[in-house]
């Protein structure tokens, strides 16, 4: 609660964070994956004395370093921006548990941007075994990258024994125990088998556009070459997700069970995982069928294998942001009770001076908030106030995902205020309830006051 909130319209502020966090996902995974590609690829033609697949790998390395470092990193800053609007209380926590791998992390993308320039313009201007040592630098860097991202995303998925031991203790955070979380070696297992697959895609779709059709031996060469990093890549992922599957909180676990949603989406990337994996055997059984079409439709079934996976992973956290730490709608775990009794206006820095400022009469002489007086006129805005910290970071307001007015049709007020007093009992990957009973009467009355009015089902021959 100290911090203000930032509405997004129709898509809410976390899923634009999910949108651009996708697009970099896309992309930085290829950066992993593709610099351990041609660091490999790079010595197997320096070995072979292969100067044409020498030249193509080069070629690649031309559209390789554009995309994963200028566009990664501004992916990468637009993810930073929206998380620290969104989720700052979030990014906070991370920040300060995690600063040591932050550090490092932000270490090791300097030395990927450097290396991957000099791997790219000094390509047969220096010695190859210095070339090729640059191309190795570049790869363990970025795979370093992503060991480190890793282990602080999981770290929100499962907390493991973060959270008793830090407040057992000096109430500093254990960075040890928190980087080394039950998901940790699953995701990173999983991601580093991603990270192949989709280079394997990217280097596909590349040959198909850029590959004339009368370099027939060097098509079949890349298809060849890749198919060890697609079978590398797609056991890796499979085992990785898997156990990550397998090592999920018991509040993940049953979010899946009761989301049909999600579970819908598990099956279509399950779907586009077969399908991926089939073309990419049909294109190393008959190479002549990397066509430019064929390379988009490899392509693209990777991408939603992805996303699949990213949003699914993202939406077991419920009710969390970070696992028994934050809420979903920025709400440490501890505060819960205090909330609840002093109520969510009064205990927030911002809410309780606007409130002071707008609503003067609703102090106290003690300097409290009595909001059980607010005036018929009032009601909206203080209900809206409340909605805007308690739900705005999962709902939008009317209409858009998950918006209020749609799921609040139909029900009156008293079931409204009963379902806000026991949201958790209700849906239990929903937070529980963080105010008190006035502030959950007037969101019941903003609520009711913003449901949709359908008309009601007539049953003309039902008997009375």
């Amino acid at each position: 609660m100290d911090y203000l909130w930032w509405y997004v319209p129709w898509i809410t502020s976390p899923m634009l964070i999910a949108l651009i966090a996708t697009v970099h996902v896309f992309v930085s995974h290829y950066a992993v994956g593709g610099g351990l590609f041609l660091a490999w690829e790079t010595g197997y033609a320096y070995k072979t004395g292969n100067v044409d697949y020498e030249t193509y790998l080069r070629h690649h390395t031309k559209f390789f370093v554009p995309l994963t470092v200028v566009f990664g990193a501004i992916t990468g800053v637009g993810i930073w921006w929206t998380i620290g609007l969104a989720s700052p209380h979030a990014t906070e926590i991370l920040i300060r548990t995690f600063v040591f791998g932050w550090a490092t992390e932000w270490v090791l993308f300097l030395v990927e941007i450097v290396a991957a320039f000099l791997f790219l313009y000094r390509w047969g201007q220096i010695p190859k075994k210095t070339h090729l040592a640059i191309g190795w630098i570049y790869a363990l860097a970025a795979w370093g990258s992503l060991v480190l991202i890793t282990g602080i995303t999981a770290f929100m998925l499962h907390s493991g024994d973060w959270v008793a031991a830090t407040h057992a203790g000096t109430g500093e955070p254990h960075f040890w125990l928190g980087f080394f979380n039950p998901q940790f070696l699953p995701q990173t297992v999983a991601r580093t088998g991603a990270s192949l697959v989709l280079a394997v895609t990217y280097v596909l779709l590349h040959a198909a556009f850029f590959l004339r059709e009368n370099q027939t031996e060097l098509r079949k060469l890349v298809i060849r070459r890749t198919s060890g990093f697609t079978l590398a890549g797609l056991l890796l992922t499979a085992v990785g997700v898997f156990w990550s599957g397998w090592n999920l909180p018991p509040m993940a676990q049953a979010t899946l069970q009761r989301a049909a949603a999600l579970n819908l989406l598990i099956g279509v990337g399950t779907i586009a995982a077969g399908l991926l994996t089939l073309f990419l055997l049909l294109a190393w059984y008959r190479p002549q069928w990397l066509t430019p079409l064929g390379g988009l439709a490899i392509f693209v079934l990777a991408l939603g294998t992805l996303a699949t996976g990213e949003f699914v992973r993202e939406a077991v956290r419920k009710p969390y942001i970070i696992h028994q730490v934050l809420l979903g709608n920025q709400i440490h775990v501890s505060k819960i009770s205090e909330l609840r009794k002093n109520g969510l206006l009064q205990s927030g820095i911002w809410t309780r001076r606007y409130v002071e400022k707008h609503f003067p009469y609703l102090v106290t002489p003690e300097g409290n908030l009595d909001l059980r007086g607010a005036k018929a006129e009032d009601r909206y805005a203080l209900g809206e106030m409340v909605f805007m910290h308690h739900c705005n970071d999962c709902h939008a307001r009317t209409f858009g995902y998950s918006g209020l007015g749609a799921l609040a049709t139909t029900r009156s007020r008293e079931e409204l205020l009963a379902f806000l007093q026991n949201l958790d009992g209700m849906i239990y990957y929903m937070p529980p309830w963080c105010g008190n009973d006035a502030e959950a009467e007037l969101l019941a009355d903003y609520l009711r006051n913003t449901a949709y009015d359908y008309p009601r089902k007539e049953f003309p021959h039902a008997v009375d």
